[in-house]
Parts: structure tokens; sequence; C-alpha cells
């Protein structure tokens, strides 16, 4: 049975036909969104009235057969169905309470189309997308034999704001055999300072990749303020920006994919605290305050929190440990795991931020905060797992 479904991600290097081909399919499939949504929006605020997948399907049928609106023709049909399907699960999330309300696509953002079976072929190692006569060329990071053996249900084409190309393959496969139990837990407790701390007394540092950037950004963001809106120029300087922040955002996920692989390679049961993090990163959004001491230090630590990803990090232990046939233990947040002395169980009426160690009353035991929290965390990470 299928169990899961695995994405390889590579390089494109589409030719210039290709590339003005694939540019139009991306505008047609934000056109297809934006329209879709202004259409959705204007029926459920003038009538109350929401808006079926069948309905969308049928106008983009007739927008087909209008003249202004049948280029729409020119590019492969299944993206802009897909993009309408994307839609409609949108706001299925949106009404269900698991995500906001669908926005408006942008030229200058992220472009991407998907292509389902019937819209591409793949043979012997080459990509035909639909509407094109030439193999799209990409490279292939991993072994021969799994390409030649790949059988993707879905390719996606992306183009990132700085020019890259990329095409995705989407596989369903069956569920991997569980790893090798090793008989070790552990706990973590995350933060900012460090990264992670373990129940063991190790430390993972942050490696800041923001402000290791900060000074670049803020050079290209100075120029790119100084361009004239439209122009050359100014889309050379959006690249500059872009580049930068993709260099962040791979070194970033490369951290995080190798710290929570050795995590999961190291322990069966992993323990973390149910950490909010959209209220961590909103403590310096929406204040009247003047920019003064307090307001800059609520917007470093709002930075430096996104910077951490802490959101991604679970995300990926949470699939992670789920195909190794591990166990993620997830605590209540509001466990008070730092000011819990982890030697008697004695707790404190009160701990402050800026204290990193501190000796219990009871048992004389001295804490340092993390360490004590990450072993908390574990022991009652233990019992949320159960034996």
């Amino acid at each position: 049975m299928i169990g899961m479904r695995t994405a390889y991600k590579c390089r494109a290097y589409p030719d210039s036909d290709q590339a003005a081909q694939l540019g139009r399919t991306f505008g047609c499939v934000r056109l297809v969104w934006n329209k879709t949504l202004d259409q959705r929006h204007r029926a459920y605020h003038t009538e109350g009235t929401k808006t079926s997948y069948t309905e969308t399907d049928a106008a983009l049928s007739r927008w087909k057969k209008t003249e202004d609106l049948g280029f729409l023709s020119e590019v492969s049909s299944v993206p802009l169905q897909q993009t309408l399907r994307h839609q409609h699960t949108a706001f299925a999330n949106f009404f269900a309470g698991r995500a906001k309300y669908p926005r408006f696509k942008n030229r200058n953002g992220k472009q991407s189309a998907h292509y389902t079976r019937s819209a591409f072929a793949l043979r012997d190692g080459h990509l035909t997308l639909a509407k094109q006569s030439a193999p799209l060329n990409f490279v292939w990071s991993w072994d021969d034999d799994t390409l030649a053996n790949l059988n993707p249900t879905m390719v996606v084409v992306s183009r990132e704001q700085d020019g890259r190309w990329y095409v995705t393959f989407a596989v369903d496969t069956d569920d991997p055999e569980p790893a090798a139990r090793t008989g070790e837990a552990l706990g973590v407790d995350l933060g900012v300072k460090d990264f992670a701390t373990l129940s063991t007394g190790e430390t993972v540092a942050n490696p800041k990749y923001l402000d290791r950037k900060e000074r670049t950004l803020a050079r290209y963001q100075r120029q790119m303020a100084r361009t004239q809106k439209g122009s050359a120029n100014r889309r050379k300087a959006k690249r500059k920006v872009a580049r930068a922040h993709r260099k962040v955002r791979h070194a970033r996920a490369d951290f995080l994919h190798r710290t929570t692989t050795n995590l999961v390679r190291r322990a069966d049961v992993i323990a973390i605290e149910d950490l909010n993090v959209s209220g961590m990163t909103s403590s310096a959004k929406g204040t009247t305050e003047r920019p003064g001491r307090n307001v800059r230090a609520k917007a470093g630590l709002n930075r430096a929190v996104m910077d951490a990803a802490l959101g991604e990090f679970r995300r990926q232990l949470e699939y992670k440990t789920t195909r190794a046939g591990k166990t993620l233990a997830v605590v209540d947040r509001w466990y008070p795991s730092s000011k819990t002395c982890s030697a008697c169980g004695h707790l404190l009426p009160s701990l402050t931020l800026s204290t990193r160690a501190w000796t219990c009353p009871d048992c004389g035991t001295r804490h340092d905060r993390d360490h004590n929290a990450a072993k908390n965390i574990l022991a009652a990470g233990r019992a949320v797992a159960g034996p």
C-alpha cells in the first residue's frame, strides 16, 4: 500500500524557448488564481454563497472561449486546473481554521506550475512537459537507478525570485522499514542563544544565518531603494536581494535537516515543548510604543526566533520520526520546565529570563537553566509517550 509521498527537487535549465513558454504558463496560472479568487470573494461577501470547484472549472472553460482570455488555451490546461484545486483546498483549510485567507499572487514572487501524469512524460531520464517538444534539462543529484525507476505522480516546475529554475518530482512510495532501535531518549530545549540544549548537557549552537548576511542584505536593499521602479536596474537589484535571501534560506534548511536527522538517528524517543512560535514572533508587531530600548529588544527577539525557524524544526522532526518508526513526544507549552528542579521537583515561584543558572532551595542542586529544562522535558515526554 502507498504510505508516504517523497519529493526530489533538482535544478532545471530551460532553454530560451522553454523559459518563454513556462513564463506564459506562470502568467496564466497567476491570472486564473487571481480572477477566481476575486469572483469567490465577491460571491461570498455580496451573496453569502461559497463557490465550488465545479463552478470555477466551468468558469475557466468559459474564459477560454472569450476573445480577451482566449490565450489561456495556448498553455497546458493541467496547471490551470491544478491551481483551481489548490485554491479550493486553501479555502477549505481557511473555513476549517487551519490557514489564513488565500491571498492574490504577485508576478514578483515565486512562480510555479503543477503538472500531473497526463501533462508530462519521463522516459530514460528525460522529462518532456506538455506544450513543449524538447526535453527539459535538469541535474539529478541521486543515483541513476533511482531516476530510471522513478514514477512521479506530479511534476512541479518553479522559478525563484533570484531567477533560478527548479523541477520537483513528487513520488508515492511504500512506508520504509523502521530504523534500528538505539535505546536512547533525548529531551530538547529550544532557544535563541543556543539553538538547542539536550538532556545530556550537549548544546547545538545557533548559526544565526540572517545575522551573518545582515550587512550584505542592508547594502543590497539600499541599492534597490535608490533605483527607479520598473527599471532594469531595479530588477537587477531585486535579484541581488533575492540571491542573498536564498543563500540564507538554503543554509538554514541544511542546518535544520542535519540537526533533525542526527537526533532521529540517535534516539528512539525525542521530547520537545509545544512552543507558541506565532506568539513569540508577534511580540514586536503592532506596538504603538516609541522605538526605545524595550521595543528594539522585542524586535531583536522576534527576528532571532524567525531566523531560528523553530516551527520548521518541529515539522521536520515530526515526519522524520514517523518515517523512522521513532516517537516524538510533545510537552504542553505551559509546563514549567525551566523553574522546576529536575533533581527533587521543587517549583520556583518565578524565574526571570535573564537568570541563566539557579540553585534549588530544597536540595541545593545547581542548575543550568536550559539543561535543567531539557531534563524536565524528557521526563514529561516519557510520561506523554507512555511505555
